[in-house]
């Protein structure tokens, strides 16, 4: 059975592309980013390509627009209105990596956020979390709101260092059923450093 999932974070910043690469390229998984906001001349989508380069299929954003803000914004202001229904999952054989833009809450319109969008094409999650201060409020906020939501949470994806504290109360209190993937941080963001973060990469299955 082909693995889909919607990759998104508890926060911006968090690490959402990286992870996106190193699966897309661990699984040999497809890469699709629906919405980007800004950064067009280094889009999530170019980053993927410098770090995986031709080995992943990259559909094409559904939206791109100009300016890096909350979509709902940045589409306010490029007189563009997204709703649920624009989006539909790429035609495609094999595994694919959905990455979402910021947190579950970031708006897509005045409506509608990503969560939404998660449940719209009802994709399980992979939550990634990295370690900060307030990290543990967000993560475990984020956790609450997606099972409130009954969104499945296949994985949270460890990115970077952690404490081994804030690492304990992340595993004890994740979502039911999912499981752990530990990703080391990048050394370099190129190809070269995206190959020594996975060899030791952890997946739990």
């Amino acid at each position: 059975m082909n693995r889909r999932y919607f990759i998104t974070g508890i926060g911006t910043s968090v690490g959402k592309t990286i992870a996106s690469a190193a699966l897309a390229k661990f699984w040999g998984a497809s890469y699709w980013k629906p919405i980007q906001s800004g950064d067009l001349e280094n889009s999530d989508s170019q980053i993927i390509r410098i770090l995986v380069g031709r080995e992943v299929v990259i559909y094409p954003e559904q939206f791109k627009l100009n300016i890096a803000a909350s979509p709902h914004y940045s589409a306010e202001i490029d007189e563009v209105r997204i709703n649920l229904n624009d989006f539909k999952i790429p035609l495609q054989k094999g595994d694919l990596i959905v990455e979402g833009a910021g947190g579950v809450f970031v708006p897509i319109n005045e409506n509608e956020f990503i969560i939404d969008l998660i449940e719209y094409l009802n994709l399980p999650v992979i939550l990634v979390c990295s370690d900060y201060l307030g990290s543990i409020n967000h993560s475990l906020m984020t956790f609450q709101v997606l099972q409130q939501r009954g969104i499945e949470v296949s994985y949270i994806l460890l990115n970077g260092d952690f404490k081994d504290s804030t690492k304990r109360i992340l595993l004890k209190n994740k979502p039911e059923g999912s499981r752990v993937i530990m990703l080391s941080k990048l050394e370099e963001l190129s190809s070269k450093g995206l190959s020594a973060a996975l060899e030791n990469i952890i997946i739990e299955n």
